[in-house]
Formats: structure tokens, C-alpha cells, sequence
């Protein structure tokens, strides 16, 4: 009876520390810790039940043992699948969630057909024989007990396979474990193999299950390879770009990585000299406090390098200080980068100024520091731009704003701030003191970029601002000092213009006109004035719808006070729109007593980009039910140097509604004679200013003759404006012009008027 009590006590302490095992891993933290536990607790079944067949005298309980035994197997199976599952997730390049279905189906079928042997007798029964001179019921095998050696073998194999391909696949720090656990399922299932063939009364082999079980638990969910870890930490380290140093509690160096060996040139045999290297390259420093942080800079100019050092004190689990770490990480490249990144944020790419912004905040630091000294802010501005661009390409523009920039700062002293503001423009801040605008004068006279043969002479306006608001926007100076540059214009003699109170009031009353445009439409202060069209006899036959503003304030305001404002900001349409309505409402109270007189009104160059002329127009002939061959329009001869083929079917589209076309102010530019033959107008309108730069010799008089005669023969009317004097008036007559306007018949005038000038007799 002593082989059997001692295996019944060994089975039982076994079961005892699975079931401790099972409580701590269901207490675990680890995902694992609920795989390992249900795989401890399969154990106890078969132990069970191999604690009972040892222990039974008669046949009943013994194949109870069996039976609990073989479904106790199964359950150990299906256990350790399951944990393989869990453990080895990812093994051979899956993703892991696949579940091992078909062996589960196989172990379930296993148990069943067990569960069916006291009905059939197919998987085993059991015979008595003597052990150590007493009863002991063997198992006696069928074919269902194969089966389910077969399916148990299988489902163990597939799991230590498994195994074997995560001991060749994973990584060397869990190579460890998956082997021991490996080595242990093959030591388990050969004991088993022994039990099987061997015929032994009692299966020893449930010992290595037991072990096995224990194993897994330890190794699962506490066992750390140390050894491993310690020499895979100590790679780790020695590969990082940090220099570390490890010193014992006396501060003597014991170890050393390859970075740090080579920051301060030394090797394992010295060591001892690596307190005196590390003074020489860093400084000699205290290291009294437990932890401390320092930077430090080793080199100057462009060859410095830049360090962050740091060092701890290391301490054992019994608080005692075991050593300390000193770090050290090299940020050069990052202090460098961050550097360039600074000075890419604060200066332009191409000319190496300082930017818009970086410009505007260093002039306000600047002027508040120095309450005392005087300023100026310079807007440097290079005119048709566009046109270097367009003739010569974007290289070549690219090259001329650099040598501009490349001015701009060989005439800067360390006083003085620049940057590109934008495009084509430049800022500049100096003291007063410094600014020389005679020299500035010359430097610009004759300013020529060159970019190998090409070359081109740029013209550069500087416009001054004297910083006597000082804590208006930096924004606003150069406003100013920008505004002061409109006096130019395309001057090309003079070059810089300083900022005065004639500007500023001047800008100011541009915005009181823009912003009284729409009360002045409203309340007609803005009214056409018509100015009389004759015929060769004197008759009137039309006038020139002429914008006049009465204001309430200001009284008569010139055109030429409001009229560039509004071309400039493009409420010319605004006014435009205004002016063809009133001539429309005019020749409508016309209708059935003037039906002859016509009024010519003007059409912007910009009245062409923001509506659709021929569509607003033609709705205000419809509203007013008037003609359109009693509304004429004017196009200037600039629109007609510059038109493009929309333009000319708008004009085209114009004539075929039965609008009279007129070209306005011919001569007064640059107008091509073949224009003529071109353009689809019906009416030439000649400025009299054609004929004023005439010295005498008559040449003047003999083109305007010929564009007269010329207009004739391809029957388009002329129409001479600006005829002050009867000899003028004769003249023209002589020449064969049809039509006149002029102060020699009347000026502009009201509509009424008008009205009894043209209608009285």
C-alpha cells in the first residue's frame, strides 16, 4: 500500500499548489492571468481522478477514476489550446485572432464519445490485478480509447508546435520562456507515451503534467529573464546616441558607452582619468546634489557645440546610494535647426531681409526704447514691376529686387532696420540724422540691375515718413510714407518725396468723398450737367451727359476732385450706373418733343470688369421706353488701345441694338490710325488738344485734315471737342468735321438750362 498512498499524497499536494496557482492568476493584472487559471484548474480533474483509480478497491470506483481521468485529459487539452492561443498570438506572421475551431471540435467530440462507453463498451473498461499484494483495477483499452489518445496526442502536438515556432520566431527575450515551457511539454508527453506502452499500473505521468501546469503559471505571469534583460538593456544602452556614465558611490567611473568614450577620448583602461577629461572638455563642476541639470557650450562661432548634461544618484532597495548616471546628450544639430528655423521665420528667402512682420516688431521696440531720438520710415518701391517681369522673366526679376536689397543694405548702418514688405516693396528705418535724401537722389538716377548681358534701369520711388506719432501702428507709417509716393506718379527725375499734411488732408478727403457717394446719388447732389453738341449751322443736336457734384458742404466740387478718386477705387461704376440712369429719365421727357437730340454719356474702362454693360444698359432703355440711337456712348481711346475680343463684340453687340458708338478724346494719346479700321464706331471725337503743340508749320493742321478726310471715307462721323473760338470753329468746318462741342458754343450747364439754350427758339 506505500507506492499507492505516496503517489495519492504526491497527486494531491499537486492539485493543492494548482488550485493556489489557479487564485493567483485569476488575481493577476495580465490579460494572461484568466488563460493560465482556467489552465490550472484543468489539472484537477485528471489528478482527481488518477487519485481515486489508485486508491479504489473494488471496480465501480475505479472506472468513476477513469472516466474522470480520460474527460480530464480532454479538458487539460482544451486548456492548453486555449492558452497557446492567448500566449502565442502573432507567432508565424498571423494576426492572432484566428481560434483553433477544428481542435476544439475534435476534443468536444472526444469527450462525448467517452461519455457514451457505459452504454456501448467501445472505449475501455478494466481488469483486477495484484499491486504490492492488493487489488488494483488496470485500464484495458478499445478502439474509442484510441480515438481519444489520437485526438489528445493531436490537439498536444498542434499547441507544441506552436511553441517550437515561437522558440525560432520571437525575439531573444521570450525565446527563454516559450523553450523551457517546450522542453517541458515534450518531457510531459513522452512520460506519457512511456505510461501508455509501458502498461504501468499507475500513470506517473500525471507528475509532469502537474510540474507542467506549475511551470506555465511561473513563467507566464512572473519569471523575468534577468540575465537576458540585463544584457539586452546593457546593448540597448551602449547603441544610444546619449554619452552615458556609470559611477560607483565613491564617484569612480565603472562604465562607459561607445558615445561617451568618445566624447572625452578615452577606453576601458583609463577610466580612472575621466573626472580630469570630462573637467577639461565641460569645466570642473560640484556634483554634491542628488540630481542636477546643466547646458553648456564647448567652442565658439560656427565650430561650437552645444550639450545638455544631467545626473542622477542611484539608490538600492534598502535607500542606501549604489552610484550615479551622468548623461550627456549632444543638441547641436537641434539648437541649429531651431536657429535656422528662427531665422527663416523672421527673414525673407530670397533677400535675406528681415520679413514684414519681424520688421514692424523690432521698429516698435525700437521707437519706445528711444523716446528722445527722431525717425524716419522709408517705403521703397520699385515701379512697373510687373513689366521687368513680363519682358525679361521671373529670373531675372528675382535678380533685380536682390541688387535692390543688396542697395538697401550697403546704405544701412547698425542703427538702421529693412525688410521686404511685399513683391516689389521695401521698408526701411533709420534715425533722421542719418538719412540723406540728396544722396539717395543720385544713388536712384541711374539704377541698372544686371544679370550677365541682360540689364535694365529700374525706377525706385522712396517714400518718408517722420515718425512724429510715434504710437500709431508701424503699420500706418509706412502708409503714409507710401501715400507721399502718389505725388510721383511715373516721374523719372525725382525719386524720393517726403510725407506732409497736404498728403495726409488730401487722403482724408478722398475718403469723405468715397463715403459720401451714395448719400450724393440719393439726394442728387451728384447731377448731370449737359454740355451742347452743334452741327456745322450751329443747331444744337445733343449734348454730353457731364457729372457735376453740388455738395451741401463744400459747394461745386470739380470733377477733377472726385472723378480719379472713384476711377481709383472703382465706384466710377457707381457713378457711371447714376449718370446713365439720369440721361435715360432726361431724353424720356424728351420723348414726342425732342425725339432728335440725342445725350452722349460715358462709359468706364472698369464698368467693363464689374457688370455686364450691354445687360444694364438696355434695361434702362427698356425701363425709360427711349430709343438707343438717342443714347450715345463714349469710349475712351484708351479702352480702345487695350481692347480685347470680348470687348469688341460687346461694342459690336452695342451697334446692332442700334446704340451710336463714339470714340472719345482721339488724339489725346497714343491711338494708332489703324485703329480706325478696326474699332466698330460710329462717331470720332477729336480733342482739340491735338492741335496745341503746333509750332507754326502747320502739320498739325494738315493730319488732323487728314484724319478727318479719313474718317469720311470709311463714314464715321468726327465730332471736335474743345472749340473755343469762331476761327476754330471755321476751320474745322473747312476740314469737313460735322460736329462740335466747346466753350466757343457753351459750357456745361444744368438741365433746365439746357433746356432753354437748345429749345427756346
Amino acid at each position: 500500500m506505500g507506492i499507492r498512498i505516496n503517489y495519492s499524497v504526491l497527486f494531491s499536494v499537486l492539485a493543492l499548489v494548482l488550485l493556489f496557482c489557479m487564485f493567483k492568476a485569476l488575481k493577476s493584472q495580465k490579460p494572461i492571468g484568466k488563460a493560465v487559471a482556467f489552465l490550472d484548474v484543468s489539472f484537477l480533474p485528471a489528478l482527481i481522478g488518477n487519485i481515486i483509480i489508485v486508491c479504489s478497491d473494488s471496480k465501480l470506483p475505479a472506472v468513476f477514476g477513469y472516466y474522470l481521468y480520460f474527460l480530464g485529459m480532454n479538458t487539460i487539452m482544451l486548456a492548453m489550446v486555449n492558452f497557446t492561443n492567448e500566449y502565442c498570438q502573432g507567432i508565424g506572421g498571423g494576426n492572432g485572432e484566428q481560434k483553433p475551431t477544428v481542435i476544439y471540435i475534435g476534443l468536444w467530440f472526444d469527450m462525448a464519445q467517452m461519455l457514451f462507453n457505459p452504454f456501448f463498451g467501445h472505449a475501455f473498461d478494466v481488469e483486477k490485478i495484484e499491486v504490492e499484494g492488493a487489488g488494483y483495477y488496470q485500464l484495458v483499452p478499445y478502439w474509442g480509447q484510441t480515438v481519444h489518445r489520437v485526438i489528445v496526442y493531436l490537439a498536444f502536438g498542434c499547441v507544441m508546435l506552436i511553441f517550437t515556432l515561437g522558440v525560432l520566431k520571437t525575439t531573444k527575450i521570450y525565446r527563454e520562456k516559450f523553450s523551457v515551457i517546450l522542453v517541458a511539454m515534450i518531457c510531459t508527453v513522452l512520460w506519457q507515451t512511456f505510461y501508455i506502452f509501458s502498461r504501468t499500473p499507475i500513470d506517473r505521468s500525471m507528475i509532469g503534467f502537474g510540474l507542467c501546469g506549475i511551470l506555465i503559471f511561473y513563467l507566464a505571469l512572473y519569471y523575468r529573464p534577468l540575465r537576458l534583460l540585463d544584457r539586452l538593456l546593457s546593448d540597448i544602452v551602449s547603441q544610444l546616441p546619449e554619452a552615458l556614465y556609470v559611477f560607483d558611490p565613491e564617484d569612480k567611473c565603472i562604465w562607459i558607452n561607445d558615445p561617451g568614450k568618445k566624447l572625452i577620448d578615452v577606453d576601458e583602461k583609463s577610466y580612472d582619468i575621466v573626472p580630469r577629461r570630462f573637467g577639461e572638455v565641460f569645466g570642473d563642476r560640484d556634483h554634491t546634489p542628488e540630481h542636477w541639470t546643466d547646458t553648456q557650450v564647448v567652442g565658439i562661432g560656427d565650430e561650437a557645440r552645444y550639450y545638455y548634461i544631467q545626473k542622477h544618484n542611484i539608490y538600492d532597495d534598502k535607500g542606501r546610494m549604489a552610484g550615479s548616471v551622468l548623461a550627456i546628450q549632444d543638441t547641436t544639430e537641434e539648437k541649429r535647426k531651431v536657429k535656422q528655423e528662427l531665422y527663416e521665420s523672421h527673414h525673407d528667402s530670397m533677400t535675406g531681409l528681415y520679413t514684414k512682420q519681424y520688421l514692424f516688431e523690432n521698429i516698435r521696440r525700437i521707437i519706445d526704447q528711444n523716446k528722445d531720438t527722431a525717425f524716419v520710415v522709408i517705403f521703397v518701391d520699385v515701379k512697373n514691376f510687373k513689366i521687368v517681369n513680363d519682358i525679361f522673366g521671373s529670373d531675372f526679376g528675382d535678380k533685380a529686387l536682390i541688387q535692390v536689397a543688396e542697395w538697401i543694405t550697403k546704405n544701412m548702418t547698425d542703427k538702421c532696420l529693412y525688410g521686404r514688405l511685399a513683391g516689389d516693396t521695401f521698408g526701411v528705418f533709420m534715425p533722421k540724422n542719418i538719412f540723406v535724401p540728396e544722396k539717395a537722389e543720385r544713388d536712384l538716377e541711374n539704377f541698372v540691375v544686371k544679370d550677365g548681358a541682360k540689364e535694365h534701369q529700374l525706377l525706385i520711388h522712396l517714400g518718408v515718413y517722420e515718425v512724429v506719432e510715434r504710437d500709431i501702428d508701424v503699420s500706418v507709417m509706412f502708409d503714409r510714407a507710401h501715400l507721399s509716393i502718389s505725388r510721383l506718379k511715373d516721374d523719372y527725375k525725382n525719386h524720393v518725396v517726403i510725407y506732409d499734411n497736404n498728403i495726409r488732408e488730401k487722403v482724408m478727403m478722398s475718403q469723405k468723398i468715397s463715403s459720401g457717394l451714395r448719400e450724393a446719388i440719393d439726394t442728387m447732389q451728384l447731377r448731370p450737367y449737359l454740355q451742347p453738341i452743334t452741327d456745322m449751322d450751329g443747331k444744337v443736336v445733343g449734348a454730353e451727359a457731364l457729372a457735376r457734384w453740388i455738395h451741401p458742404v463744400h459747394g461745386f466740387m470739380s470733377p477733377a476732385e472726385f472723378i480719379p478718386v472713384f476711377e481709383k477705387n472703382g465706384m466710377i461704376v457707381d457713378v457711371d450706373r447714376h449718370m446713365w440712369r439720369t440721361a435715360c429719365k432726361i431724353l424720356a421727357s424728351w420723348k414726342g418733343k425732342h425725339d432728335d437730340v440725342f445725350i452722349s454719356v460715358n462709359i468706364s474702362p472698369k464698368d467693363f470688369y464689374f457688370i455686364d454693360v450691354v445687360e444694364e444698359i438696355m434695361g434702362l432703355v427698356k425701363e425709360y421706353d427711349i430709343k438707343p440711337v438717342n443714347l450715345r456712348l463714349e469710349i475712351t481711346e484708351s479702352v480702345m488701345m487695350n481692347v480685347s475680343e470680348d470687348r469688341m463684340k460687346i461694342l459690336e453687340e452695342f451697334r446692332r441694338l442700334g446704340f451710336i458708338v463714339e470714340m472719345d478724346d482721339f488724339g489725346s494719346g497714343y491711338s494708332s490710325l489703324n485703329l480706325l479700321k478696326e474699332m466698330p464706331v460710329d462717331v470720332l471725337k477729336i480733342d482739340m488738344r491735338f492741335l496745341s503743340g503746333d509750332d507754326g508749320n502747320g502739320r498739325s493742321s494738315v493730319i488732323l485734315r487728314n484724319v478727318i478726310r479719313l474718317a469720311d471715307e470709311l463714314d464715321i462721323d468726327t465730332l471736335t471737342e474743345g472749340v473755343e473760338t469762331g476761327d476754330q470753329h471755321n476751320e474745322l468746318s473747312h476740314m469737313g468735321c460735322k460736329l462740335f462741342q466747346g466753350y466757343y458754343f457753351a459750357k456745361p450747364m444744368p438741365v433746365d438750362d439746357f433746356e432753354k439754350f437748345a429749345f427756346s427758339s
